[in-house]
């Protein structure tokens, strides 16, 4: 997909076609991905955002900047990482359409991939997560009416996050309704859990089980602990986020 054939409308970066109305809905089924935010209030989030904050990280933020991606990595540790590297891995969008967005306090939908110098990334992640927060709900709900518009009928949007709680599955089922999805393996895990689940998912090749949120049960007793897997190379484990 050509940088010069891409318009951001919002913070959703969609190809003229789909803005022209050009995509088809007649393709077969596609899968995009909708990742939940690092929280930037917590301790790691000062390490990078302070003003006293001396990481290479931090310094890049206030220089060139940095990806999305990398900084709420950083911040969240295993859980992101598994989110990010399992929706890289499976995406499978339309034309036009990017396979994985992250959700964010107050700038809606953004590209993993976007840079972010420390003021733009202070703006995004200032506000709370909260479905009665307009500053969270008002982009988050544009953004996903724009994608849901964009990218056809045969295309599932899969929310890995909470699912137990109202404020991603409130706003975004209201917009995508039947094809907003999620993994049924999720239910009764932790954060950490899920985060471990889902790098299995892409160190194994196999892709969890997903289901619409519409009538699906989201809480359930806690499953059983992962099996510890076998060690591989530093170099291997590298290459897969581990």
């Amino acid at each position: 997909m050509r940088i010069n054939m891409i318009e951001r409308v919002g913070q959703v970066p969609v190809s003229r076609e789909c803005l022209k109305g050009k995509l088809s809905s007649k393709s077969n089924r596609r899968r995009i991905f909708l990742l939940s935010p690092a929280n930037a209030s917590k301790m790691r989030g000062s390490l990078i955002l302070g003003d006293s904050a001396r990481s290479a990280l931090a310094q890049r933020l206030r220089n060139e900047g940095a990806p999305l991606g990398e900084v709420f990595t950083f911040i969240s540790g295993l859980y992101f990482r598994g989110k990010l590297a399992y929706a890289q891995a499976y995406a499978d969008p339309p034309p036009g359409i990017p396979g994985v967005l992250v959700i964010t306090a107050s700038g809606g939908l953004i590209s993993p991939d976007k840079l972010f110098t420390l003021q733009e990334l202070r703006q995004i992640v200032a506000g709370s997560v909260d479905v009665a927060e307009s500053r969270y709900r008002a982009p988050l709900e544009n953004d996903a009416r724009l994608l849901r518009d964009c990218m056809g009928t045969h295309c599932e949007a899969v929310l890995l996050g909470s699912i137990a709680t109202p404020k991603y599955v409130e706003p975004l089922l209201g917009v995508f309704g039947e094809q907003l999805m999620f993994p049924a393996e999720f239910v009764g895990r932790g954060d950490m859990s899920r985060g471990g689940l889902l790098l299995r998912g892409v160190r194994e090749e196999v892709q969890l089980a997903y289901v619409p949120v519409a009538g699906s049960a989201r809480h359930g007793a806690r499953p059983r602990k992962l099996p510890k897997i076998a060690r591989r190379s530093h170099k291997a484990a590298r290459t897969l986020g581990l």
